[in-house]
């Protein structure tokens, strides 16, 4: 069945100039055996969804036109079959040496206390030995954040660095991180570690760069754990300021939590992921 959702906002002013626009969401489908699916990773025309099963993994799919074939490799995230990085929150990754996943884990069931840790990882040796045994390079706590880490790659004044930022309800923080201090750090108020920083809008589950825009994609719930919500912000203009600059806001009434977002090739089309167990993955063109 297709669906169709007119955005209110002006997302097409980003993408194409235009004041209105429509947008499609031309395929949804089930996706099983990933838990409740925290996030979606696109590199070199693979799909990577990661999920928090009775342990952390990541699932490798190809695209075929508007579905997703699995290609049999499963990542689990354990190291000595105990398992380490349980509740994946993002995978910082740009074919550099260093890639960072991140962990958000709950203290308490309030959601009050929160433990937020990245790992610097061997994402090579990952695909081909499909755990972390030999692949986990370092621990970092992030004792700086707020409520939970998600890290993304992003680019400032021509230089790579990791992005995250928080998922409470007020004082939220976009965070920007050296990813060669990052690397070898223990934790991340370590002097040098934390770059710049600003301040952003409630309940962000991940983070998109459009290295091609200069904009971060701060992917949203409206409410805590519920309904869809894209801002784009303009990054150079955000870390000037101290706090987010929107270049809009996108509104999709739909009931369920979006964890992650990826444009695929090119700006049209894009992939949007829930934590439901049944229709959680969503292939959106952008018109």
């Amino acid at each position: 069945m297709k669906i169709v959702i007119t955005i209110v906002s002006a997302m097409a002013v980003l993408f194409f100039g235009a004041a209105d626009m429509d947008v499609k969401i031309v395929a949804s489908t089930t996706i099983d055996s990933l838990g409740a699916c925290q996030g979606v990773s696109y590199q070199q025309g693979k799909v990577y969804l990661y999920g928090d099963r009775e342990m952390g993994i990541i699932r490798t799919y190809t695209l075929n036109s508007n579905q997703l074939v699995y290609t049999g490799q499963e990542i689990k995230l354990t190291q000595n079959g105990q398992d380490v990085i349980n509740h994946p929150t993002g995978i910082a990754y740009n074919g550099s040496k260093h890639t960072f996943i991140g962990n958000s884990i709950r203290l308490n069931p309030e959601g009050t206390r929160w433990k937020a840790v990245i790992y610097a990882v061997d994402w090579e040796g990952l695909q081909r030995t499909k755990t972390l045994d030999g692949n986990l390079l370092n621990v970092i706590e992030d004792d700086i954040c707020i409520q939970g880490t998600r890290p993304e790659y992003v680019q400032y004044k021509g230089k790579w660095y990791v992005a995250t930022a928080d998922y409470g309800q007020k004082s939220n923080e976009v965070r920007l991180y050296d990813p060669e201090l990052l690397r070898n750090a223990k934790k991340t108020s370590e002097a040098g570690v934390l770059f710049k920083k600003f301040s952003c809008a409630a309940w962000v589950q991940n983070l998109h760069w459009i290295p091609s825009k200069g904009v971060l994609v701060l992917i949203q719930n409206q409410i805590e754990g519920r309904k869809w919500r894209f801002t784009f912000v303009d990054l150079n203009k955000s870390i000037a300021s101290g706090q987010q600059q929107v270049l809009n806001v996108v509104d999709i009434d739909k009931s369920d939590e979006l964890e992650g977002f990826t444009l695929l090739d090119g700006y049209s089309t894009g992939m949007a992921v829930t934590s439901s167990r049944h229709q959680n993955v969503h292939f959106v063109t952008v018109k």
